[in-house]
């Protein structure tokens, strides 16, 4: 079988089980398999193709298993992350979130970042690989999540991985300096949305979806718990879903910072808050 056979057959078998987006997953399974990004397709795909793999993980995404999953990694920002079940998996819009977050930290001369609930890493890694000179640290409490977040940190040997729960900061704060940008993008989804998500987002951690009864919970957490950790003319910048930017700032606002924002993502939803 050549890479191109491969592909035609899983196309055909995806359309089959009625998946969603077939072309695409069908290419980007095939091209993961063999080795070679989506773009080289073309020029490959007369190359053999070992079948090994192919059936098998066909057969997850017909059930529903994300293709990140399936793949078990992928390109956030410029770096592949390692994903799987029990972590969250990267976003192009969270993407922004990044860039925020690293012209901020410009302005510092070395600058320190944490990372909370930092998942894959795939935020305050992509931070940390951009700034050489900053010090990061990524902030998981999940088990499983922590295990690809330590996988991922050797991409940057300026960021560190700790077990840690935001509500319970005591037990690790202490090992840290100071912050001049404190990036989250932690679980925001009302408790009572999660069964009403995409199949395939119900696959992913409820512990990375789910932010309480009014999806607000770990907001208040980060702000009561590090706003004492940030420096002076420091900045928290947060992902948010669409429809909470009013409740967000209008919290920190009250817990004393300035120059609150909310800035709209590549779809035009509300899906940042900065402040200082």
């Amino acid at each position: 079988m050549i890479l191109k056979e491969a592909f035609d057959y899983s196309l055909a078998f995806l359309k089959t089980k009625s998946a969603d987006e077939a072309e695409f997953k069908a290419l980007c399974l095939v091209c993961s398999l063999a080795g070679v990004r989506n773009s080289q397709f073309e020029q490959k795909k007369s190359e053999a193709f070992s079948f090994d793999l192919l059936d098998e993980k066909l057969s997850l995404l017909a059930g529903g298993e994300p293709l990140q999953y399936v793949i078990g990694k992928w390109d956030f920002y410029e770096s592949e992350f390692f994903v799987g079940r029990g972590v969250l998996i990267p976003r192009p819009e969270t993407e922004e979130l990044v860039e925020l977050a690293i012209k901020e930290a410009k302005k510092f001369s070395t600058p320190v970042v944490y990372d909370l609930c930092s998942g894959s890493g795939c935020i305050g890694i992509s931070i940390a690989k951009a700034l050489p000179d900053s010090a990061v640290y990524c902030v998981e409490k999940s088990k499983n999540a922590f295990k690809y977040l330590e996988e991922n940190i050797i991409l940057a040997p300026n960021a560190c991985s700790i077990k840690g729960d935001i509500f319970k900061p005591e037990e690790f704060i202490d090992s840290f300096k100071k912050a001049d940008v404190i990036v989250s993008n932690p679980p925001y989804i009302r408790s009572d949305e999660i069964r009403s998500l995409q199949t395939e987002v119900q696959k992913e951690p409820i512990i990375a979806l789910d932010g309480g009864v009014d999806g607000l919970d770990f907001y208040r957490a980060i702000i009561k718990n590090f706003s004492n950790h940030l420096n002076q003319n420091g900045v928290l910048i947060l992902e948010i879903g669409n429809e909470q930017g009013e409740s967000v700032s209008e919290m920190l606002v009250s817990s004393g910072f300035s120059d609150v924002e909310i800035i709209k993502d590549i779809y035009g939803n509300d899906r940042i808050v900065k402040a200082k």
